[in-house]
């Protein structure tokens, strides 16, 4: 612990998504980051398996985007965007326009993941009343999905813990089942074979049930993070897309993990070949430098809130900090560095290294499924009977005190190293992941 901080000077922070007493009675700390290592308070490098939490795509500490943001600072600290424009914010939504697929270019600037979702959810619901359809208002999320913490999200998503503390969540909601099926596809290499057409057509089940004129919206991630690393199975994105088209439906998919290159292109809406009608995108936008999040929707939502509005502000939505100046600077070099340095390519390069590299883990102990796709991989251990998670909380530890940063979710440990790494840092995680199962029980 650094000597600034003494035992009861930690009580003031009530942590995120953490056991505060375990973590105050023995705190792990860092106090810098450089490329793919944080370092401790006594110059301990430790190996960033996670992007920090998915989100330092590019790795700590980038120059260009530090000077980037220190340039805005000190040029405009702050400009609000309602009837306000400053010349960045713009420029950052073409700059986006130009790499999401193909009609989905127009940018709605958030401050989060969980805002972007909201967002998305709220236009979703707008486009529908703008064409004269405001009976669409179900929103259609899936079990298991996360997309962020706010009631719209948490209402959508489908992690248990998430939701049952804060009692009725958003009307009107209902979900789909998630894609997990270790009976057929346990060890999987990529995208799993098993369920794709049958999981999505659940959907038709949902449309028989509420009817489809009552369906606004279906939310999912492509990829699903936060609840464990689930891979969809074999056209299971396709069918949900052409069921969401026949049902006049629209598809959102939630890439706060998965856009900026996580899998080898731009947005996993690329790499799978399925366009959504909005993807909401966070974390790596602006590779965490500062906070921000944003929204894609695709020309026809904009052109039709637009052109149907009955008041002069088309959409009463927005944030204080919508399209911050700092954050523009910070996606604008974010997304110069992804292209000069081609991490994109890169990361889809290395995918094949890392999906044999993770499972090789295959025989090491408590492991009973491994599911990778680019540079995403998930390792479910065994839970330890009448102590869930206890067995991936102490791999974290050990990895931890051993020079790894990887995440935990529930029994399953996660990564999402940044696209800078190199083998010889991807064959370290994994030695050092083998070596902490051999020490638990």
């Amino acid at each position: 612990m650094p000597d600034t901080l003494r035992p009861n000077s930690l009580d003031a922070f009530w942590m995120p998504f953490t056991p505060n007493r375990a973590f105050k009675a023995d705190p792990r700390m860092v106090v810098r980051a450089e490329g793919v290592h944080y370092y401790t308070s006594d110059g301990r490098a430790i190996l960033d398996a996670t992007s920090g939490l998915w989100c330092c795509a590019a790795g700590h500490g980038r120059k260009r985007i530090v000077e980037a943001i220190q340039r805005a600072a000190a040029e405009l600290d702050y400009a609000t965007t309602f009837n306000l424009g400053h010349p960045s914010a713009f420029e950052f939504a073409n700059r986006l326009g130009e790499i999401t697929p193909d009609g989905i270019d127009r940018i709605f600037f958030t401050n989060s993941g969980s805002e972007s979702a909201d967002t998305a959810l709220k236009i979703a619901l707008a486009y529908h009343r703008a064409r004269g359809k405001p009976g669409k208002y179900r929103l259609i999320g899936r079990e298991r999905g996360y997309h962020g913490t706010n009631f719209g999200g948490i209402s959508v998503g489908g992690i248990v813990r998430n939701r049952m503390t804060y009692g009725p969540m958003v009307a009107g909601v209902d979900h789909l089942p998630h894609t997990l099926d270790i009976a057929r596809n346990a060890f999987s290499r990529g995208e799993p074979e098993h369920g794709g057409a049958e999981f999505a057509d659940a959907l038709e089940r949902i449309v028989a049930l509420h009817d489809a004129s009552t369906i606004a919206a279906v939310i999912v991630e492509p990829v699903a993070g936060s609840t464990g690393v689930i891979v969809p199975p074999k056209g299971y994105l396709k069918r949900l897309r052409e069921l969401c088209t026949r049902h006049d439906i629209l598809l959102i998919f939630d890439e706060v993990i998965t856009g900026f290159g996580r899998l080898g292109a731009p947005f996993a809406a690329q790499y799978f070949d399925v366009t959504p009608d909005l993807i909401t995108m966070a974390k790596a936008i602006t590779n965490a430098a500062v906070p921000m999040g944003a929204v894609a929707c695709s020309r026809e939502i904009y052109d039709t809130i637009l052109a149907n509005a009955d008041t002069p502000i088309e959409l009463f939505h927005g944030y204080t900090t919508s399209g911050h100046p700092l954050a523009c600077a910070a996606g604008l070099a974010a997304l110069d560095t992804y292209r000069d340095e081609k991490l994109f390519e890169r990361a889809a390069e290395l995918a094949p290294y890392w999906e044999d590299a993770i499972h090789a883990l295959r025989d090491a102990p408590h492991v009973i499924d491994i599911r990778n796709l680019g540079l995403i991989g998930g390792i479910e251990l065994e839970p330890r009977p009448g102590a869930a998670t206890q067995r991936a909380l102490e791999a974290f530890r050990k990895c931890f005190d051993a020079g790894v940063l990887v995440r935990v979710t529930g029994d399953i440990i996660a990564f999402s190293p940044p696209l800078i790494v190199e083998k010889a840092q991807i064959d370290r995680i994994v030695e050092t992941v083998r070596a902490a199962l051999r020490q638990i029980a």
